[in-house]
């Protein structure tokens, strides 16, 4: 069976010579030796290679030779739990396997997918494992002319550079808004921190059900690009209270914000969820262990990684790796910390239901 992972798109140094409008030998040098180079020269290489997504010597030749049993993987954050549970799965999958996952993180700064994929590049990878969907031109340059096959994984949307397996960031930020709408919360607001591209869906699933149901506000939202934390958590449902004193229910991006909210609302004397409703996401163990226990979405985190992993595996062999694009669902886990009365919300909120 013809590999479709070939390197038939692979960028030759010859191609970014005629990028950059200089001889092959001039960007060969303006590579292995710039010091020769003029700076205007240098320039333009550096220009062509980055367009081009061209991976110098000795990566080529590399590239040139079989493939390794590698297979890259590239997260946001190792300090983070989610991730825990997803390189769970890879590792788990790849085990009495010739495969072996070797992962790296980004700290969150998106210039550094395209430089580790540089550097996996050399490697000649099996295949590669990416955070969501939201790279940039660079970053998929590479992927595409990598040859080898790409799992973007924690999301699915459209147009995937390979294949996918995730969650509908969206549909579950919308998800808990129809959940608060039915347990009789009217005044909604989205409380975030670190917002990444997931973080960012979760709020447009947020707004486009808060539209839909007549009670969306520009001040019942209020983000934050730090990192989170529990106390930034409590931090941040303090100014919103002070900003949006007529909230009775706030929608957290995470389960660290979702718990320090919950201290707040406790150190006021905010009765949860009589008063105030609070919910999070990812169901980490804390949410379910607070009292009240909070509210949250549970996504299948272990399984993404395990799933990822094994369509590598059987794309790089030549088999069927099954549906390019897997959306592996998400549930709204219903807990104490949004307990209110169910309402009638037709009845009690025209356009609501």
């Amino acid at each position: 069976m013809p590999d479709k992972y070939s390197h038939s798109k692979s960028v030759t140094l010859k191609d970014v010579a005629a990028a950059a409008n200089v001889s092959a030998i001039t960007a060969s040098r303006a590579l292995r030796t710039p010091e020769i180079v003029s700076q205007s020269m240098r320039d333009r290489v550096a220009k062509a290679v980055k367009e081009l997504g061209y991976v110098p010597n000795p990566a080529a030749r590399a590239l040139a030779s079989s493939r390794s049993n590698t297979i890259g993987a590239i997260i946001p954050s190792v300090a983070n739990l989610v991730f825990g549970e997803v390189l769970s799965g890879m590792l788990d999958a790849a085990e009495g396997t010739p495969f072996e996952v070797q992962f790296v993180n980004t700290r969150y700064i998106v210039s550094r997918e395209a430089e580790l994929l540089r550097v996996f590049a050399v490697q000649r990878p099996a295949g590669m494992i990416v955070t969501g969907t939201s790279q940039t031109p660079e970053a998929r340059a590479l992927l595409e002319r990598m040859g080898c096959p790409v799992v973007q994984i924690m999301e699915v949307g459209p147009d995937p550079i390979d294949m996918m397996v995730g969650v509908d960031q969206a549909a579950a930020g919308a998800a808990v808004v129809h959940h608060l709408l039915d347990r009789g919360y009217r005044r909604i607001g989205f409380l975030g921190g670190r917002m990444d591209p997931r973080s960012q869906r979760r709020l447009a699933g947020y707004r486009r059900a808060a539209e839909d149901a007549g009670i969306y506000h520009p001040n019942r939202v209020l983000t934050n690009s730090a990192p989170t934390s529990i106390a930034m958590g409590s931090r941040m449902l303090a100014d919103f209270l002070a900003l949006a004193p007529d909230l009775d229910a706030v929608f957290c991006n995470n389960g660290d914000l979702a718990l320090g909210a919950l201290f707040e609302c406790q150190r006021r004397g905010i009765r949860v969820p009589a008063q105030f409703g609070i919910a999070g996401f990812n169901d980490l163990d804390m949410e379910a262990a607070a009292v009240p226990a909070i509210t949250t979405v549970r996504t299948h985190r272990y399984e993404m990684g395990w799933r990822a992993v094994t369509m590598l595996i059987a794309a790089s062999r030549g088999a069927n790796p099954g549906p390019k694009v897997v959306d592996l669902g998400f549930e709204v886990k219903a807990r104490q910390s949004t307990a209110r009365q169910r309402a009638d919300r037709a009845a009690r909120y025209p356009g609501a239901a």
